[in-house]
């Protein structure tokens, strides 16, 4: 797979399932240590915590950052890699251990931010941002910052990136354009219908739409807590929350999905499979659902070597999932919170650092083809990194079929999206943490199946309903109510 398919946060949110049993752990410490240690004091070893699947030349490859931070900063880089699903629950027990850790990769999907954050596992970051953090605030989109402020406070530095979560349909072109199929009108699940029947009838071996057990049927609405049932309506006038399984576009959707599946236009297995990786690299699939991003198609193409194209699902909305999708926490036990502020300042400023975070070395895994554009090299499978994870997005060297303003294009992007009625509001489930974990697993009983299509809810919608009643969801979605109610009266704060 290439790099390029690896910079969506999309792909966080389809491979880490929420965590949500989380433990305490030990309170903050003071650094002694300054900002401006002098060229022969100790440099500091920073310890960084991140996403993904564990790559053969990380440690070769922060041994040349760590000579280039050693000098700028004084200090050097030890990255441990922790694989997609493993994460959540390895970094728990991290930190109720008291590991030694400095930097953390922390999400709303993975590893969850907010909730991590009240339970004090991160550093709280207001003042050592203001200290060490000037040039990073100059070049981050300020929603970033200020929408992933938990209950006021700023415990992590999001990825600049894209901002509002927006769905397309992606195409397999070469199947578009063996049929002359017409996707200029397609937006809603029900438009794809005519679609998916010509591939059905006429290409054998093709998943005609291609998904994963984290399917969800796009409904507009925004999630108070990702894939669990409570939802706000995007255009909401009393800011009620509801279970998104009795609303009539999710009934609507559903009784489509099982259409679909009953027709073999989704596979039998979509309710267990983990990824359709092998159906992007193989190119059986004819369409999915995916987020996008400016270019992505450019993006997707050159990581699967045949043409995607795609068309928009939904409007681009900024929510607390898209802007908490990639950020960098500094643990509440580091010995050097100062110093790893002031690596995660340069981090995110600073071109080269990125760049050889990202890509690795020059002239071994990848080389220039010009000043922004650049070609990866054989050695590159060795360090194949999730670009969104690792900080600024937009200091990244292009690929050789970027235009060269991709990241203005980004920066439009950004400031057209419209924000989520519920933009910056953070549900607090400690008062309801056994029925939030008792709904959690009938999650795992009903969910996947009904959203694929692979339970007819005629017959299954009622008794997936009264489950999750009997699990206490109402009492949860009463709790968020409350919470939701005073947020706003409080001016959305």
């Amino acid at each position: 797979m290439g790099k390029m398919k690896k910079r969506f946060s999309f792909v966080l949110a389809t491979l880490m399932s929420l965590s949500l049993v989380l433990s305490a752990c030990g309170g903050s410490k003071d650094s002694a240590e300054g900002g401006s240690s002098s060229a022969d004091s100790k440099p500091v070893e920073l310890i960084w915590y991140t996403i993904g699947t564990p790559q053969k030349d990380v440690d070769k490859v922060m041994a040349e950052v760590s000579k280039y931070t050693k000098e700028k900063i004084n200090a050097t880089i030890k990255m441990k890699m922790i694989d997609w699903g493993d994460y959540a629950q390895k970094m728990q027990v991290n930190v109720a251990s008291g590991e030694p850790m400095d930097i953390i990769f922390t999400s709303a999907g993975g590893f969850d931010y907010v909730q991590n954050a009240r339970k004090g596992a991160f550093y709280k970051l207001d003042d050592l941002i203001e200290k060490y953090g000037q040039d990073l605030k100059k070049t981050i989109d300020p929603a970033f910052l200020s929408g992933s402020k938990v209950d006021g406070h700023n415990y992590g530095i999001p990825a600049n990136k894209e901002l509002p979560q927006q769905e397309v349909w992606r195409f397999n072109k070469n199947l578009l354009d063996k049929y002359k199929l017409d996707i200029s009108n397609v937006r809603s699940l029900d438009s794809l219908e005519p679609l998916l029947k010509t591939i059905k009838e006429k290409e054998n071996g093709v998943t005609p739409f291609s998904m994963d057990k984290q399917y969800v049927p796009y409904v507009p609405y925004d999630y108070i807590i990702q894939n669990l049932p409570m939802a706000v309506k995007l255009d909401t006038k009393d800011y009620k929350i509801v279970n998104i399984l009795e609303t009539p576009e999710m009934k609507e959707a559903l009784t489509t999905m099982h259409k679909y599946y009953k027709a073999g236009y989704v596979s039998a297995e979509a309710a267990t499979t983990g990824s359709t990786n092998d159906l992007t690299t193989s190119g059986k699939w004819f369409l999915d659902r995916a987020q996008t991003q400016p270019l992505a198609d450019n993006a997707w193409s050159q990581s699967y070597g045949y043409p995607v194209v795609s068309t928009p699902a939904s409007d681009a909305i900024i929510t607390n999932t898209s802007v908490q999708g990639s950020i960098m926490a500094i643990s509440a036990n580091s010995e050097h919170p100062e110093k790893a502020m002031e690596f995660l300042n340069l981090l995110n400023t600073d071109p080269v650092l990125r760049n050889m975070v990202d890509s690795g070395i020059e002239g071994e895994h990848y080389k220039k083809v010009n000043d922004k554009h650049i070609e990866n090299l054989p050695a590159s499978k060795s360090y194949d990194m999730p670009s969104y994870s690792l900080g600024n997005n937009m200091l990244l060297y292009l690929n050789q079929n970027d235009p060269d303003n991709k990241w203005d294009e980004f920066k439009k992007f950004n400031a057209a999206g419209k924000n989520s009625p519920i933009l910056s509001f953070n549900f607090d489930s400690s008062k309801v943490s056994s029925e939030l974990a008792a709904v959690q697993n009938v999650k795992e009983q009903f969910w996947a199946a009904l959203m694929t299509g692979t339970l007819d809810p005629a017959t299954n919608l009622d008794k997936a309903i009264a489950k999750f009643k009997e699990a206490g969801l109402d009492k949860v979605i009463s709790e968020a109510q409350s919470q939701l109610d005073a947020w706003k009266a409080n001016g959305g704060k």
